[in-house]
């Protein structure tokens, strides 16, 4: 007869994943590449795989960095455009997780929920609600990784527009685009200045009467080639395996060298950006009023167009700027602050994200909640006082996936680490001298709104935040496992007393 004690204790993995979006799929790559004896799963909580490429659905959706860095080190981006539609990223990320068998490790419609980790039983015991049946489901793991990034995914930021009640027109916000949307022919204002928006102004454009952006204050944009002539050289004359790590190379460099030069020689960065304004707008277009930011290059995000796309509907006259500030939405359309009216059949506020940590998780350490913005980061990617955790997240001023792939080999040479000299458990303990800084070193209003839910960072290694792809090489690749900072130990017994007040 079985044991009926056996029957209801949760499922055990050794490595829990929550999050199939480009960070999950690439740590379960990891796992099974460089710990093929740890048993693994991965909890979505979308009805399918891709993360963020899988949830927008809006026109233009594009990535706004490189595939050569964007794309996963393990498998190379064959495509011929380098700044690539949303749709062609979706299904490479599925498509890795078809190649590798990943996909037969991944629980959709599972939103994890909460975790609680024991250290008498020295493992986690993760709480997911089926988002297709409302059950309750439970599961233990040795470590727990979470790769579900820092966006909300149930809802963007909009602000609270007066009036907005009147405007007889339609109101979308990216992040949640209806599908019976028929712009054609009709006036749109896309409120927004941001990634987001400018994506959405040229591809609109071609089919509506005309699309404004409507701003609060410019951004920086610049303009890239959709597709890389040095990578289409390179692909005539070498495979695409040697190719790939070529370009990404090359252009993690060049991407450091401009957030270097924007931080450093702010002037000259500004010259540089606007000598390609003046290539692509008409000589006559007032550029200070429409593109020249009151913050340094890099101070926020840049934005790219690829193939000047924005600037070629500005120029056809489908497009146009407008910067001001909104007094009201008016039954028509918008009235501005300097008095001027917009009118609108749609309005998209491109108003940007909100910000989640963990994917709104509640995490607890031996009965106690773990209050996120008491805690500093190890490495970017660990919390202090809290155990077998890491998280993936990737740069602000490069592509995500550069520092996840770190992460991921990271997490696994930890996971070999205890393995061979008999650890179950690991925690980064905190140096109390070492002082604190904000999490995310951006002047952007999403990230703003929302810094002080995160944990910290410290301002020296290794809880330093250094936002640079070589010394994070240096450190997760190269840097010793056992570095002082990270506590190991084994069985039942767990972090002293006075270890865990300075982790905590």
């Amino acid at each position: 007869m079985p044991d009926l004690q056996q029957e209801l204790e949760p499922e055990h993995v050794d490595v829990l994943i929550v999050g199939a979006g480009l960070s999950g799929i690439g740590a379960g790559y990891h796992l099974q590449r460089e710990c093929p004896d740890k048993s693994y799963a991965i909890l979505e909580a979308r009805e399918d795989v891709g993360g963020t490429w899988d949830l927008f659905r809006y026109p233009g959706i594009r990535s706004d960095s490189d595939m050569y860095t964007l794309g996963y080190s393990f498998k190379p981006w064959r495509q011929a455009k380098s700044i690539a539609d949303g749709s062609s990223i979706l299904s490479y990320v599925r498509e890795t997780a078809r190649d590798y068998d990943i996909d037969g490790k991944i629980r959709l419609r599972h939103r994890v929920i909460s975790a609680q980790w024991s250290s008498e039983e020295g493992c986690w015991t993760v709480q997911a609600q089926r988002t297709d049946t409302d059950e309750t489901v439970s599961l233990r793991c040795g470590f727990l990784f979470m790769c579900s990034g820092y966006y909300r995914y149930d809802e963007g930021y909009t602000p609270d527009f007066p009036g907005v009640n009147r405007f007889g027109g339609r109101i979308v916000h990216p992040q949640h685009w209806p599908d019976d949307l028929d712009y054609t022919g009709k006036r749109v204002v896309v409120i927004g200045s941001g990634a987001t928006a400018v994506t959405l102004v040229p591809a609109m454009a071609e089919q509506a009467e005309h699309v404004t952006m409507l701003q609060r204050s410019p951004t920086y944009i610049v303009s890239l080639p959709a597709e890389d002539p040095i990578a289409k050289a390179l692909r005539r004359v070498l495979p695409a395996k040697a190719s790939y790590p070529i370009m990404r190379w090359k252009n993690v460099l060049i991407t450091m060298v401009s957030f270097q030069l924007s931080r450093r020689r702010p002037g000259f960065m500004k010259r540089v950006i606007r000598k390609g304004l003046e290539r692509q707008l008409p000589p006559d277009y007032p550029i200070d009023e429409h593109f020249k930011p009151s913050y340094d290059p890099w101070d926020q995000r840049l934005c790219l167009v690829p193939n000047g796309d924005l600037f070629a509907a500005i120029r056809s006259g489908r497009a146009s700027v407008v910067t001001d500030r909104i007094e009201t939405f008016t039954d028509t359309g918008l009235r501005l602050a300097s008095g001027a009216e917009l009118e609108a059949d749609v309005i998209v506020t491109a108003t940007g994200l909100n910000l989640l940590a963990l994917g709104g998780a509640q995490l607890s350490v031996d009965g106690e909640q773990v209050e996120l913005p008491k805690t500093m980061s190890y490495k970017g990617m660990m919390l202090s006082g809290v155990p077998n955790m890491a998280m993936a997240l990737g740069y602000t001023n490069a592509s995500w996936t550069l520092k996840c792939d770190l992460t991921c080999e990271y997490v696994c040479r930890l996971l070999r680490h205890m393995d061979s000299q008999g650890y179950d458990r690991c925690v980064p303990v905190r140096d109390p001298s070492v002082g604190e800084l904000p999490f995310i070193d951006f002047s952007s209003g999403y990230v703003q709104r929302s810094i002080e839910q995160f944990p910290k960072q410290g301002s020296k290694a290794p809880w330093r935040l250094y936002q640079n792809y070589p010394l994070d090489i240096l450190s997760l690749r190269r840097g010793s496992v056992d570095d002082g900072v990270m506590q190991f130990s084994r069985g039942a017994s767990s972090p002293s007393g006075a270890a865990r007040r300075l982790a905590a």
